[in-house]
């Protein structure tokens, strides 16, 4: 009898320790499930960059446009081109806190990036530009960037006898107007794609590309942190318009859509593409590090009626903000874009 007992004694216990244990894998493959969906959602795209119908890549149409991007017969005083502000080797920015423009004057926004706008729209901070074509050609004409009439942007670039050669290759029948070189821009623009980052050999299946601290930050950049409410997408942007408490003169997007209270000091989402090498931070720069950025998140900011309503403490700790800033480098790729070419005579 006695040793009945102990029989039924030890099968039980077997029997508890085989319930933990399936709890406790069905809890991992439940967390494995979680993670999958999230990384699903960040799978950059194989295909080509997107373009428009009238405006569909082809390599004349692309080299047309570098070297109009390089060219600084395209500003009133011929100091300044494109790639003045989006240079090659600043991730298509300029690294300054906000944007120089004509005679050395500071601008009220920093300069955003170019890489993988293919994607994205509408552009600028404020979405004041529908298409890249229109964005393209938009500073060129602006009073405190390039200053020159597209007028004259068209005239000066008729004249040179390699560009209207160029034009006619790239857009046969369609002349060397404000529209083409909006459109040989922006098909220069396009082929701006940040290359693959050891965050995307993670998600397509290499585990040991990003460290267990990224891992972490990635779950924690989903989750508890709220990032991807707003910084969603394989370019880490919803291409939208918020309110994150930064400033309290420049309206934002509302200066283009005025009369929402929601769109009052609301900026464009940056890309988060390349992020580590693309400081300062925010639309006017006022964040140096991204350090900085994720203490400006982790506390509340100022109450306004246009504020974001997903801003909210997070109360992050230091292990925490380490590791969301482990994450975030993992979104750096090694580019190679080409150096400007020559103006033509």
């Amino acid at each position: 009898m006695l040793k009945r007992w102990r029989l039924l004694a030890i099968g039980l216990a077997v029997t508890g320790l085989t319930t933990a244990g399936s709890i406790a894998v069905g809890a991992r493959l439940a967390a494995d499930h979680a993670l999958n969906e999230m990384k699903a959602q960040y799978v950059r795209p194989h295909d080509p960059a997107p373009a428009p119908a009238d405006n569909q890549s082809t390599p004349a149409r692309v080299a047309l446009g570098r070297q109009l991007f390089f060219d600084s017969r395209l500003s009133a005083n011929g100091t300044m081109s494109c790639a003045t502000c989006h240079t090659p080797d600043r991730q298509w920015q300029d690294g300054v806190a906000t944007a120089i423009g004509r005679d050395g004057r500071i601008l009220a926004r920093r300069t955003p990036t170019l890489l993988n706008v293919a994607w994205g729209g509408p552009f600028f901070w404020d979405g004041r530009a529908d298409t890249l074509e229109q964005q393209a050609v938009m500073p060129i004409a602006a009073a405190g960037e390039m200053n020159l009439p597209h007028a004259e942007a068209v005239a000066r670039i008729a004249a040179v006898p390699v560009y209207r050669q160029a034009f006619a290759d790239a857009y046969e029948g369609e002349g060397v107007t404000i529209a083409t070189i909006g459109k040989a821009l922006a098909a220069f623009e396009r082929t701006l794609v940040s290359a693959e980052a050891p965050f995307d050999r993670w998600i397509e299946g290499d585990d040991r590309a990003i460290s267990d601290e990224a891992r972490r930050g990635f779950v924690l950049f989903n989750t508890r942190a709220r990032c991807s409410t707003c910084h969603s997408g394989w370019r880490f942007t919803d291409d939208g318009f918020h309110d994150i408490g930064v400033g309290q003169d420049d309206e934002g997007r509302a200066s283009v859509a005025p009369g929402i209270e929601q769109l009052r000091f609301a900026f464009k989402t940056p890309t988060l593409r390349n992020i580590d090498r693309r400081a300062p931070y925010m639309h006017d720069g006022s964040l140096r590090a991204l350090e900085d950025v994720i203490v400006f998140y982790n506390e509340p900011p100022t109450r306004r009626p246009s504020l974001s309503p997903d801003l909210v403490p997070l109360e992050l700790g230091d292990r925490d903000r380490a590791d969301l800033i482990a994450f975030l480098r993992t979104l750096t790729s090694n580019d190679s874009f080409p150096s400007g070419p020559e103006p033509p005579p």
